[in-house]
């Protein structure tokens, strides 16, 4: 499972994710297709390496998987049995916040429609709605002419 390996503060407030869209990591910067949310939520460590594995299963050997969100925030849980009061519970789970527009997953060096159905299969994993969004393609124009 993805967790940090050190943090600051062991138990952390809760996060707000809706209202909000993401301004960072909001294309895809490093493979050919990426799995796109289009709604926020929490993301378990659980769920993403469920997402993992099938996108992995279904790329085989010859593509690259890159996972772009990763579980900062700590749930905290009590024990079963415990009364209230007494403090907060221990940390129990890791999330990662999915804001609307983030991209979490991308792909690269595959064919077209293994991609795609890669993502597919991966994208039914996680609790959020999602969309395929493919690379845009950047036309810069330099003073010399063309690039």
């Amino acid at each position: 499972m993805l967790q940090p390996k050190r943090t600051k503060h062991r138990k952390m407030f809760r996060i707000r994710h809706d209202k909000t869209k993401a301004h960072r990591n909001n294309t895809v910067s490093f493979g050919e297709f990426g799995l796109k949310s289009t709604s926020s939520a929490w993301i378990s460590a659980r769920q993403i390496e469920a997402a993992r594995i099938a996108i992995t299963r279904r790329m085989g050997r010859e593509g690259k998987v890159i996972i772009k969100i990763f579980p900062h925030m700590s749930k905290t849980s009590k024990p079963i049995g415990v009364r209230m009061g007494s403090g907060k519970g221990s940390p129990d789970q890791w999330f990662a916040v999915v804001k609307e527009g983030t991209v979490m997953f991308e792909v690269s060096g595959n064919q077209v429609d293994t991609m795609k159905d890669a993502l597919r299969l991966g994208g039914h994993k996680l609790p959020v709605t999602w969309k395929i969004v493919a690379k845009e393609v950047c036309e810069c124009k330099t003073a010399e002419g063309e690039k």
